[in-house]
């Protein structure tokens, strides 16, 4: 039996003997995680997902940090203020230690913009930064290129890193800066941050091991976490099942089959939260000429029952979508709707020269959505009804971001939280042309390409009025909409759980990232 296996056996079974995984009735300050899935690597510019960023979250400080009502909180920046159009200053917090024990200064956050800029996942983010400037050791004026509305929106995704840590040559002569994608680094095996916890062990896809840090600066803190152990359960009836006989204190992903079963428990608790990920899937035209068609994009949309999906496969744990923009953000337009209609989907492609269909490969992740798998395996039966034939591979988090990097699939599944929650990023990183140098259109599978939507998106980054960028960014998903420059599915909802007397309620918010150092055990 694997090392793996053998771990998740001992979860379930509810304790190790002997082992680092502690009883349920041991030191309530030790917290043991179920996630779907563990970090891809210890580099938080290597990849922009996820996992990657509640990894942020733990080892490392934001600038500012997001409240649940989407408000902005002070983190390492204590203050800011907006000099001029391009120019905003912030204060930076004194006293911080990396858990190398360098000062937390200026300079690393300079230096942690910059990378960013280098960075192939993170660039197009940034792009709107001129410069960074370190007026003195707790001073940063950062500068945008034009006026820019979302400095702060941007601030939340600058976790700044340990600059002396991260600075030189390993022992083989390589620079210990280097971002590589899915490649061995420096960055990507070592880590040093300012954040509550500093990472003590980890076996990738087996377990991460954190400890609190001793020298952590938030001591108004009410979190009273010691220490860590995140195990991958990628399986959805495993992790419920390590949850419920107290293998472990705190799931996610919680799949819309077992929220009945986890109300009903007296053990463990349930939080429920409305999602803003969007989940579909991108049509490589690259690969496919066919794709090329507006009208077979256009049968690809009609043909999937996106309302179907949510009510049988999600069991009404999300919300059908016909665009990017959840409601509630700048632009989202509610005359875009999902549009399910086979017939018509039928005539588009009998249109299109393809009534008799064509076959094409399709790859999905089967750890990391919520029932990604299936909904991977219904899309391929409900395009089989316009003679798409589908041969569909899924695999785990850890091989999918590899394999989908390399864009050799013909149709990719892909979920995606806005990294600024604005609809803007939306289009930057899903459906922009792509541009290496800008970095524009980085996770734009399918090669799509429409310049008119760009400009568009674009302009109403430097407008300042919000209400004419909101009516820009709406009008962007309308010709989004006709277009089917990504085919949507819905916004996935989130569920957590949680055994009796840990207190996530107040850590978990819609953006998915549990804030775990502000985490309450009482037990």
């Amino acid at each position: 039996m694997t090392l793996k296996k053998t771990l998740l056996a001992s979860l379930i079974g509810a304790t190790i003997a002997g082992g680092a995984l502690l009883p349920l009735t041991a030191s309530a300050e030790t917290l043991r995680i179920g996630y779907s899935a563990d970090p891809e690597t210890l580099d938080i510019h290597e990849q922009l997902s996820g996992g990657m960023l509640r990894f942020s979250h733990l080892a490392f400080d934001p600038l500012v940090r997001w409240t649940k009502d989407f408000d902005f909180e002070p983190r390492l920046a204590t203050e800011w203020e907006q000099t001029d159009d391009t120019h905003i200053r912030m204060t930076l917090r004194e006293g911080v230690t990396f858990h190398s024990g360098n000062p937390f200064t200026a300079k690393d956050v300079v230096w942690t913009i910059e990378r960013l800029q280098e960075s192939p996942d993170y660039k197009a983010i940034f792009e709107p930064i001129a410069s960074a400037e370190a007026i003195d050791d707790y001073t940063v004026e950062i500068t945008t290129t034009e006026p820019y509305p979302l400095m702060l929106n941007l601030a939340t995704y600058i976790f700044p890193m340990d600059s002396e840590f991260y600075t030189g040559e390993t022992d083989s002569g390589n620079d210990k800066a280097e971002i590589v994608k899915a490649g061995n680094s420096f960055a990507s095996r070592n880590v040093s941050g300012t954040g509550p916890f500093r990472l003590t062990d980890r076996r990738q896809g087996v377990r991460v091991d954190f400890e609190r840090f001793e020298d952590y600066w938030d001591t108004e803190t009410e979190g009273n976490v010691s220490s860590i152990v995140l195990t991958p359960i990628s399986e959805n009836a495993s992790r419920v099942a390590a949850l419920l006989s107290g293998g472990v204190d705190f799931i996610d992903a919680v799949p819309p089959n077992d929220l009945e079963r986890i109300r009903e428990s007296g053990d463990v608790e349930l939080i429920e939260v409305p999602g803003t990920r969007i989940i579909g899937f991108q049509l490589n035209e690259e690969k496919v000429e066919a794709f090329q068609d507006v009208r077979v994009r256009q049968a690809v949309d009609l043909a999937i029952n996106q309302q179907g999906i949510a009510d049988r496969l999600m069991r009404g744990f999300a919300t059908p979508a016909g665009q990017f923009s959840p409601e509630g953000y700048s632009g989202h337009n509610p005359d875009l709707v999902p549009r399910y209609d086979l017939e018509r989907a039928q005539e588009l492609m009998a249109e299109a020269g393809y009534e008799d269909g064509f076959t094409v490969d399709m790859i999905a992740p089967n750890n990391r959505y919520v029932n990604d798998a299936q909904i991977a395996q219904a899309v391929a039966n409900m395009l089989s009804r316009i003679n798409i034939r589908v041969n569909l591979r899924t695999m785990p988090l850890a091989q999918y971001w590899p394999e989908y990097d390399t864009r050799q699939s013909d149709i990719a599944m892909l979920g995606w939280h806005s990294d600024t929650e604005d609809s803007a990023n939306f289009f930057q990183y899903l459906s922009f042309c792509i541009d290496d140098e800008t970095g524009a259109g980085q996770y734009n599978y399918g090669n799509y390409c429409n310049e008119e939507i760009d400009a568009l998106v674009t302009e109403a980054d430097s407008v300042t009025d919000l209400e004419r960028r909101n009516e820009m960014l709406r009008e962007a998903e309308a010709m989004l909409y006709e277009d089917v420059g990504f085919v949507m599915l819905h916004w996935q909802n989130l569920a957590y759980a949680a055994a009796n007397g840990v207190d996530i309620e107040p850590v978990v918010n819609a953006i998915d990232f549990p804030y775990l150092g502000d985490l309450v055990i009482s037990r």
